[in-house]
């Protein structure tokens, strides 16, 4: 093994420290918690739970997803058939700013840049005061591109849901596919 050149240690330490120094600046958005309510982290890995439906306003569009949990019970016919949603369920709702493709052949309205991300969880020992649900919002920043919580406690979404009580505090329907 011959004499590593000072000039190969000195750019591979330029590298580590270019590299540290972004990994210590990016925010670990799993480390965040709606003040008095839940955690980011009991979330982890919603980026790949199956799509449940999407939807769209004026200023935004959303994918609403769903774990393992829900999506079964969503198949089992839930809550039209009756039954709840089993505890352990889980939803995401990702919000995206729209802007015109540029490139589709006929007006097609995309997503442009992350608006914020909701999270609905199940859990009736936890949140038996507010419809077995607990909520949360975390707001992305894209100058900074970090996440803050909005609100406080579990309940910040429960009073908008409560016109869905009958459908178990969920809007959003398991289309035909």
């Amino acid at each position: 093994m011959g004499i590593v050149p000072s000039w190969a240690i000195a750019t591979a330490a330029s590298v580590f420290v270019f590299a540290a120094g972004r990994a210590i600046s990016a925010q670990d958005k799993y480390t965040l918690q709606v003040p008095d309510g839940f955690a980011f982290s009991e979330f982890r890995g919603y980026e790949d739970w199956p799509t449940v439906a999407v939807s769209q306003t004026e200023g935004t569009i959303e994918v609403i997803l769903a774990n393992p949990d829900m999506t079964a019970a969503y198949l089992a016919g839930a809550p039209g058939n009756g039954k709840p949603f089993p505890d352990g369920s889980k939803m995401a709702k990702i919000h995206w700013t729209v802007k015109k493709s540029t490139e589709a052949p006929a007006p097609t309205t995309v997503p442009d840049a992350l608006h914020d991300v909701d999270f609905m969880l199940r859990d009736s020992k936890r949140f038996a005061d507010s419809g077995n649900w607990g909520y949360a919002q975390f707001n992305y920043d894209t100058a900074s591109d970090t996440f803050a919580p909005l609100g406080t406690g579990a309940k910040c979404g429960f009073a908008c849901h409560t016109i869905v009580a009958k459908k178990d505090y969920v809007f959003t329907a398991y289309p035909k596919r």
